[in-house]
């Protein structure tokens, strides 16, 4: 009996993975009309066996029923239940689409019988054959040759494009980079945009976290040698905080894109875009490629466009969703408990009930927030004042205070511009230089050698200028190995950078100095600001570009990590000695 069912679990799997290849081949081909009667036909044998399957494992284990995993199988198995009544008797209620040209509620079936049996499986990221950081390198190789591939489909593009432009968008898409070679409003099709959609939200959050939440989710559980694993790739504190740190990170990011989905939608103007669906798209595209600081349009002209540069409140609104993305899931956490305390305290008239907590916002956020807040101040007020009467001419007083806050705040990885780049003053281009290179913070979407990182740098200058042997700040002492870690980083950082720009200075020697440091800069910090030479670039260059974001994305930390081999930690120590600096 049991061999049966692991039988039919396989036949289910196995189904639902080619009904995705089903998927893609149909929206990524034409298809004569025998060919997709019989590709609509698989679809509803996919969502049969998913249904049987689904049964089996409730018939074979009742307490399923008991996990929380039973009330996503109870809406599956009613959704799918409703599509085969619709199908079989009422016949032409879904002939009209909301979206694509195929049903795609037939298709939405699908992909929940996928997710359903692929969470089943069993995941094991075992240690014995690659280490953590090599399993983040390799997850996100696969997305983007994944996606490269997608890309290619002949339905994906209005004119085909080429292997080196596909894996160049793939890439920063995955890296949430922004940079583009064409462009992304004109040259991608409606399919293709949702494959770069899809991208982004893969790669700003990682394929592994989807893989690992969802599996557990299902199972109700991991092995230890999972949870190892996913506590170093996710920096969780304990092994026991990682499925709900992975947790957070997903509910995070649903509920900060959908909120930033409706108001877009809200302050989209009617005339602009009239279709709810097109309204729709363009909010939830926008959304999520904000949050995941990715920076990519359907604009051609990103929020610069004729008749989206005044709209303020759409700024406000991707400023607001941006920032969010690049100041980290754990310090989002860490702000939410920390105002939850400060609200349960207020509303507690009553003095004993009242806690004291003072390290609810622990030092990381503190660090963090208070770098993020100065960084965007002082660049605030500098972009206002250099480009008053440059970019910023053409708008009112308001209008120049949300630009000038979003040009302060882009280059830190979000990658949207709200002004003409090529037309900014040196002094700003220069400012914008130093955002991009320092970035986000340590655990979000957002690139660059990160707020803690120049942080502990700044501190470091000042403790030596100081005369002190520690770094300390709010009653605390900075970990010798975070200072290591940080100089590295910057170390590291400069070492790509630089060597990028003298590659692209061979290839493109023409394309000028000033523009080839913005796009490597630009590169390895995946912000996706450019100053106009991306898609001119040579073949050679534009695979430079390739390799420098992979390397911003996965840090080049990461990659050394992943190819010298740790040794055994030795109980000794030889003498200091002073190395003469300066």
């Amino acid at each position: 009996m049991k061999n049966d069912l692991r039988i039919l679990y396989g036949i289910a799997f196995w189904a639902s993975v080619l009904g995705m290849f089903a998927f893609i081949f149909d929206f990524g081909f034409s298809q004569a009309t025998l060919i997709q009667q019989i590709i609509d036909g698989f679809y509803f044998l996919v969502i049969a066996l998913g249904l049987i399957s689904t049964y089996a494992r409730y018939f074979e284990n009742p307490n399923l029923f008991k996990r929380k995993v039973a009330i996503f199988d109870i809406i599956s198995v009613i959704y799918t239940l409703y599509i085969f009544y619709m199908y079989l008797f009422i016949g032409e209620a879904f002939k009209t689409d909301l979206i694509l040209e195929n049903p795609l509620w037939v298709i939405l079936g699908v992909i929940l019988s996928f997710i359903r049996e692929f969470s089943e499986q069993k995941l094991n990221l075992n240690r014995t054959y690659f280490n953590p950081a090599q399993i983040f390198i390799l997850s996100f190789l696969s997305i983007i040759f994944l996606g490269s591939l997608l890309l290619m489909l002949p339905k994906a593009t209005h004119n085909g494009i080429s292997f080196v432009d596909a894996l160049f968008t793939s890439t920063s898409a995955v890296c949430v980079t922004g940079l583009i070679v064409v462009d992304t409003a004109t040259y991608f099709t409606l399919f293709g945009q949702s494959i770069i959609l899809f991208l982004i939200q893969i790669g700003g959050l990682g394929i592994l976290t989807f893989a690992s939440y969802f599996s557990y989710f299902f199972k109700g559980g991991s092995t230890y040698e999972n949870q190892l694993t996913l506590s170093e790739m996710t920096n969780s504190q304990k092994i026991g905080d990682v499925f709900s740190t992975l947790k957070n990170i997903i509910v995070i990011t649903a509920v900060v894109e959908l909120t930033a989905a409706v108001f877009i939608f809200l302050s989209l103007d009617k005339a602009l875009i009239n279709n709810f669906s097109d309204k729709a798209f363009f909010s939830i595209f926008h959304a999520i490629s904000a949050f995941c600081n990715a920076g990519f349009s359907t604009l051609s002209n990103s929020i610069y466009e004729t008749g989206f540069r005044f709209n303020y409140f759409l700024q406000l609104i991707i400023i607001s969703t941006f920032v969010l993305g690049g100041l980290g899931f754990p310090i989002v956490v860490n702000i939410v408990r920390f105002v939850k305390h400060k609200l349960i305290n207020i509303f507690h008239f009553n003095s004993k009930s009242k806690t004291y907590k003072p390290w609810v916002l622990n030092i990381n956020s503190r660090i963090t927030l208070v770098t993020t807040l100065s960084l965007t101040s002082v660049a605030f007020v500098l972009f206002l004042l250099l480009e008053y009467n440059n970019t910023l001419a053409e708008h009112s007083f308001f209008g120049k205070l949300v630009n000038a806050l979003f040009g302060a705040a882009t280059p830190r990885t979000a990658g949207f511009n709200s002004v003409d780049m090529t037309a900014l003053a040196f002094p700003t281009v220069m400012i914008t230089f130093l955002l991009m290179w320092i970035g986000a913070s340590p655990a979000s979407t957002g690139g660059g050698i990160k707020t803690s990182t120049f942080a502990i740098a700044t501190l470091n200058i000042l403790s030596l200028a100081k005369g002190k042997q520690r770094i300390e700040v709010y009653r605390r002492e900075i970990a010798d190995i975070s200072v290591k870690r940080a100089f590295a980083t910057i170390a590291l950082s400069l070492i790509v950078i630089g060597s990028g720009i003298v590659l692209i200075t061979v290839f493109d020697p023409e394309k000028g100095l000033l523009n080839i440091a913005f796009e490597s800069f630009s590169a390895y910090s995946t912000v996706g600001l450019s100053l106009g030479i991306t898609g001119d670039l040579s073949t050679a260059s534009k695979c430079i570009l390739i390799v420098i974001m992979f390397i911003g994305r996965v840090s080049m930390l990461s990659i050394i990590v992943a190819v010298f081999k740790k040794i055994k930690h030795k109980n000794y120590r030889y003498p200091s000695e002073e190395i003469t600096i300066n």
